[in-house]
């Protein structure tokens, strides 16, 4: 691990290797688990806001979910996150024919309906943020669901940080990405 900012980094982080493979998996990480997607503390508000707009790309079922559970759910512990269907997928999922999971929101902002991407904890998977009072930890997220991915990714040797350059910038800015990356540079010539 090490530093960057107020952040602490996982060498998984920059020593993994990780491509999303969609054909494959069909993004199962949309269904998969027995929770919805982690929000930040700002995201329910966006939620609530862009609702309509995201709504005409939902599924029915997705909005009979949203419109009796709510546009973001709170789980017993406190933790933000998206609401489920069925206690399966997420509210937020829409399928194509073959049954491949795609994101309801980010349909929308692709179409310019929106400017909410989607939430960051989907942007940013395989990391995993965990807030702490004086820094995030930024941690790589090892699923079975996701050795696709991985293979993929080692194929092409594509490491983690460099798969996720936007999620990472949004999150953290420029700066930070471009640290980061110095960082990796440094390590890989150790």
């Amino acid at each position: 691990m090490f530093q960057l900012g107020k952040t602490i980094v996982s060498d998984d982080v920059l020593d993994k290797d990780f491509v999303c493979n969609l054909t494959a998996c069909k993004g199962i990480c949309c269904v998969a688990g027995e929770a919805g997607a982690p929000l930040e503390q700002k995201e329910p508000d966006i939620l609530d806001a862009e609702y309509e707009k995201i709504k005409p790309y939902l599924r029915p079922e997705g909005i009979t979910a949203i419109e009796s559970q709510g546009t973001w759910i709170e789980r017993e512990n406190g933790e933000l996150e998206t609401p489920l269907v069925n206690n399966k997928e997420c509210a937020y999922a829409t399928f194509k024919d073959d049954g491949t999971a795609l994101c309801g929101i980010e349909a929308a902002y692709r179409d310019g309906a929106t400017q909410f991407y989607k939430p960051i904890s989907c942007h940013l998977y395989p990391v995993r943020l965990q807030e702490y009072t004086d820094f995030t930890a930024v941690n790589y997220h090892k699923w079975q669901i996701c050795d696709d991915a991985c293979e993929l990714g080692e194929e092409l040797g594509v490491p983690v940080y460099k798969f996720l350059k936007e999620s990472l910038t949004r999150k953290f800015g420029k700066k930070w990405y471009a640290e980061l990356e110095e960082i990796a540079e440094m390590k890989s010539h150790k």
